[in-house]
């Protein structure tokens, strides 16, 4: 039987029972160390910091219930404090308007190469036709644009134009959703919605947002384009015109101004007896403070929706005194109002021109039939307006922190419908502008082909658009969400790249 070897002198210390516990003790305690230090080196290169993982991290408003509309910071430095949206409903032809394409006059007449069984929303397509009107070089930089709209045309050098825009849908309304919402479904908050619910206002007496219908009517999704969606409901855009003011706005003429006074501060006095009793109800403090804005509202609505303030050379200009163009007028008062609103602070106006009350192509760009008869006519009404509020907003300072945009839901075909003298609905490229505060003017970016068809440079779609606006508004559209049914909803869902070019 062989004897083990004798034990050496270190591995009996480690047998012994003080030696081995003194070990184990030290031994932990550098491992202890070691984290500790590791932990710290992440630290200083800002791996575990909350400063470096606050931008990855979705990110909601901090919002007072009993003031819900009060301003909030930004997530970064924004280049635009307030927004005007035109929105020309119907679908604008980008080929008869800012999108020239000389390879259309050469081919006029012509089949559009390669798509000699191409059917679109209407149907099948004739053959390739020209602008409805000829195109000139407009500004210092030349910009190449249609004689349909002369005063828009004149604004070239003030202007960053977008060509290569892409939507998901060929269908107005759902059109519409997408460009207001993201989302080519109903359900979903409206970019203003979006950005009074990040940002607020710094106008305690108007809504943060208030949408402006063209003087015909309403467009083809209606209140979708500026709703809330699921986001509270007091973050929806307030609609009214100059010509249709806010409804029940007035107290009955029953009630004298002094009583109404009384009853709104008793009533006061008892909503702050009733926190002070019981304790602050959040539903409660919203309710009271939606109450509170409509209460404000029945004196700065009237005030600032009172145009006879405006002297006549700025009517003028508008083309607001034009007794014989009744829609143009009315239109141009629009205008005007969305001026006068951003003068007093309100977050987001959305303007429209077009509207479907009055059938396809009749009160809006949609020109499948007689594009030649229909467009002249809706162009009347649109292009001294438009021009003359963009000119007055640069003339009074106000464009260099308002960012005005200039959107349609899709465009149009560069050929005419098959049997009939208009272009059918064209989604995959079109054109929008940008002008103002944080854009490149003037710019052309991106392009649709020599046809004008299909975007091929530099595309952009309406998640993109949405992303810069964004960031104009100096919020980062990854960030912006809401919880809504177990998901993080984004104005973007879950695409969209800022547009890096187009920024100064």
């Amino acid at each position: 039987m062989m004897m083990p070897p004798p034990i050496s002198p270190a591995a009996h210390d480690l047998l012994d029972r003080r030696r081995f516990l003194s070990h184990t003790g030290t031994s932990l305690g550098a491992i202890a160390l070691a984290s500790l230090l590791q932990g710290e080196q992440r630290t200083k290169a800002g791996e575990g910091s909350a400063e470096a993982n606050a931008a990855d991290k979705p990110w909601n408003p901090t919002i007072d219930p009993a003031h819900p509309y009060r301003a909030r910071p930004p997530h970064h430095r924004a280049r635009a404090d307030q927004v005007i949206l035109i929105f020309c409903s119907g679908a604008l032809s980008q080929v008869d308007t800012f999108d020239f394409k000389p390879a259309l006059f050469e081919h006029d007449g012509r089949p559009l190469p390669g798509a000699d069984a191409l059917v679109t929303f209407q149907g099948e397509n004739g053959n390739l036709t020209r602008p409805i009107r000829e195109f000139h070089p407009r500004g210092e930089c030349g910009k190449m644009t249609s004689e349909l709209l002369p005063h828009l045309g004149s604004l070239a050098d003030d202007l960053c134009f977008i060509h290569s825009l892409t939507t998901k849908t060929n269908t107005h309304g759902p059109g519409e959703n997408v460009m207001s919402t993201g989302f080519n479904v109903d359900g979903f908050p409206s970019m203003g919605a979006w950005s009074s619910y990040a940002l607020g206002s710094e106008n305690s007496d108007l809504p943060t947002f208030i949408a402006i219908p063209d003087p015909r009517g309403l467009p083809q999704s209606a209140g979708n384009n500026w709703g809330p969606g699921f986001l509270p409901a007091l973050f929806q855009g307030t609609a009214f015109n100059a010509s249709q003011p806010i409804r029940y706005l007035d107290p009955p003429q029953s009630i004298s101004p002094a009583r109404d006074r009384a009853t709104a501060q008793f009533l006061k006095s008892l909503n702050a007896r009733d926190s002070q009793n019981f304790g602050r109800d959040n539903d409660l403090a919203a309710r009271i403070a939606s109450y509170e804005l409509a209460a404000r509202m029945q004196l700065a609505v009237p005030q600032v929706t009172n145009l006879s303030q405006e002297p006549s050379h700025i009517l003028r200009s508008y083309g607001a005194d034009q007794e014989n163009n009744k829609t143009k007028a009315a239109y141009a008062r629009n205008c005007i109002l969305a001026r006068r609103l951003i003068e007093q602070g309100v977050r987001f106006v959305q303007l429209f021109n077009g509207a479907y009350a009055m059938g396809e192509g009749v009160g809006n760009w949609d020109g499948h039939k007689q594009i030649a008869d229909q467009y002249p006519g809706h162009a009347e009404i649109l292009d001294q307006p438009t021009a003359a509020l963009i000119r007055d907003l640069k003339q009074r300072g106000l464009l260099e922190r308002t960012l005005v945009i200039f959107c349609t839901e899709f465009g149009r075909m560069p050929t005419f419908q098959k049997g009939a003298s208009g272009r059918d609905h064209n989604p995959e490229g079109f054109t929008a502008f940008l002008a103002g505060a944080g854009v490149k003017a003037p710019l052309s970016f991106g392009a649709t082909d020599e046809f004008g068809y299909r975007a091929v440079e530099d595309v952009v779609s309406v998640h993109d658009f949405h992303a810069t606006i964004l960031h104009l508004l100096g919020l980062d559209h990854e960030r912006l969400t809401y919880y809504h049914n177990g998901t993080l909803r984004r104005l973007t869902d879950v695409h969209g790249h800022v547009i890096e070019a187009v920024l100064s």
